[in-house]
């Protein structure tokens, strides 16, 4: 077992010294608050008062004290204060050194907390500058190697949970991202290591099942060689690639197929492919046995960054997609980014639909980073350039953050332009429906010939044209949008789908409450929320 330390993060008043305390002590290490770091490294001034003296003075002392602690062997638990992981390298430093865990909280949450404890000086600003703040810090918190949300939670399960964390993260040290959902707990890996090697630790003894895309025929070998390797009695199935495979019937007999085979309860199934395989094998391992494991191996940028994590599995009907399915949360998600290269290039500009929903989601930060890779996503068979690993581990950061706050969008949001995007979890998840509402209609009325990132852009451009007209964005938005789709190779004319076919496919979505639907609607990258719209008024809103 590798041991490194164990950096806390979050917002002022998520709870990082009361749960770090607790944490240390579990674990039987030092705990270092890193106010006090500072305090002592400046002669006993502390840093409440280094604050209100001179910011830009107290961050360079709070990166100096934790460039010392992040360079020391000694596997502490240090708590760093709510500014330390959004200035300059921290981030980047306390990620290379160790673990990063934030520490979620809501920002009317953290107030109260604020209020019985004491002052603290950033908090005192109005509520305008207090939301702003909220929302640019909440991009580098995401960005932790997991999230851990700590709204209507005592200290000692929230330190529970942590210390869990951090057991399993050393046990087995490398994934990008982890999905903290308690005992289902399960890491996002992505890397380019001998498959062999990476999936023996999670490889259990006894029959496996190896659900295929039929498209992956260079791949199914070297998978299924890998998991023999580390002990395991592979059975295979390849399913027919294309939307059309995620059916009731496939879903049939598929699962006929597995029992015929064999699989068990104690059994696992590895879902090699896209999204259509991710989501049908999951939903057969969901219910196959009243549940068994599954471990997601997504193949495509689609399945790495979004529709292989967060346990949603489902197959369409013709009433629309998604529409029968449960939530189940897969034990391991590999992205092995080799099998990028073998992407025909219309998937791989297609996985930029969700690659750009996520830009806008986050911030500008990754809008530059996913824009700094057009050129290979509009290309022609090209090898995967280095920095999409990193917009890859970003964005599945991201809904690993997310999903780790809101697993099933348990409350429905319902905001109003001006409003702060949602916050404790409530509802948060609906927030990766962007683009989703209209982008699900034209893909079932397309007939599913386009691919499913081809028609999430095409929601994108109705979403900044919605949010325009709703008075939420600027007028720049939809060119910004549509641009940045045409630069990725991805189609942006909207106006042939505003049929009534598609907008009559609304009114089943899967975020409508009554006769409203949770649309989700965006001012500028980084800052989304949800609105309730009805289907009827989509129509008025999307015209030219």
């Amino acid at each position: 077992m590798t041991v490194h330390p164990v950096f806390l993060i979050g917002f002022p008043a998520a709870g990082k010294t009361t749960v770090g305390t607790q944490v240390a002590a579990a674990l039987g290490r030092d705990f270092v608050d890193l106010d006090d770091a500072i305090a002592a490294r400046a002669g006993g001034t502390s840093a409440a008062a280094l604050v209100a003296a001179d910011e830009v003075d107290f961050r360079r002392r709070e990166a100096e004290a934790l460039a010392a602690l992040a360079t020391d062997a000694t596997p502490r638990v240090i708590a760093t204060g709510g500014g330390a992981a959004t200035w300059g390298d921290n981030l980047a430093r306390m990620r290379a050194a160790g673990l990063v865990v934030t520490l979620a909280v809501d920002l009317d949450v953290a107030l109260a907390r604020a209020a019985a404890s004491g002052p603290r000086p950033l908090l005192g600003q109005p509520r305008p500058a207090l939301e702003a703040m909220y929302r640019r810090r909440a991009a580098a918190y995401r960005r932790a190697h997991a999230v851990v949300s700590t709204d209507d939670r005592a200290p000692a399960a929230v330190a529970a949970d942590v210390v869990a964390l951090v057991r399993r993260a050393e046990a087995r040290p490398g994934a990008a991202a982890w999905v903290c959902l308690g005992e289902r707990t399960y890491p996002i890996v992505v890397d380019d290591t001998p498959l062999a090697a990476a999936l023996a630790p999670y490889v259990r003894p006894g029959k496996a099942a190896l659900v295929a895309d039929a498209n992956l025929a260079p791949w199914i070998a070297a998978y299924r060689d890998a998991l023999a390797a580390a002990g395991a009695d592979v059975h295979v199935e390849v399913v027919p690639a294309g939307e059309a495979s995620k059916s009731l019937d496939t879903y049939g007999r598929l699962a006929g197929a597995l029992i015929g085979a064999g699989l068990d309860r104690w059994g696992t199934v590895w879902a090699l492919g896209g999204g259509v395989v991710g989501d049908l094998a999951g939903f057969v391992a969901a219910t196959l046995y009243r549940g068994v494991d599954v471990v997601q191996l997504p193949t495509t940028l689609v399945a790495m960054t979004d529709s292989a994590i967060g346990g949603k599995t489902a197959v369409d009907v013709p009433a629309g997609k998604n529409l029968v399915g449960a939530f189940h949360q897969p034990r391991l998600v590999h992205a092995h980014t080799p099998t990028l290269d073998t992407l025909p290039p219309r998937e791989r500009r297609a996985g930029f639909g969700e690659l750009w929903k996520y830009a806008l989601l986050d911030g500008d930060a990754l809008w530059d980073a996913v824009a700094a890779l057009a050129p290979w996503a509009a290309g022609d068979a090209a090898p995967t350039p280095p920095g999409a690993v990193g917009v890859i581990e970003r964005a599945a950061a991201l809904k690993a953050a997310i999903v780790s706050r809101d697993e099933r969008e348990r409350t429905p949001v319902s905001l109003v332009p001006g409003a702060p995007p949602p916050g404790g979890g409530a509802g948060e998840r609906a927030l990766l429906n962007l683009g989703h509402t209209i982008g699900h209609a034209i893909e079932a009325a397309a007939g599913w010939s386009l691919l499913h990132g081809e028609c999430v852009g095409l929601g994108l451009v109705a979403m900044a044209r919605i949010s325009h007209r709703l008075g939420v964005a600027g007028a720049d938005l939809e060119p910004r949008v549509t641009e940045a789709l045409a630069a990725t190779g991805l189609p942006t004319d909207l106006g042939p789908w505003l049929t009534p076919e598609v907008l009559g496919r609304v009114t089943v979505d899967k975020k409508r409450r009554g006769t409203h639907i949770g649309f989700v609607v965006c001012a500028t990258s980084g800052d989304c929320r949800v609105m309730d719209v009805a289907p009827s008024d989509l129509a008025d809103l999307l015209r030219p």
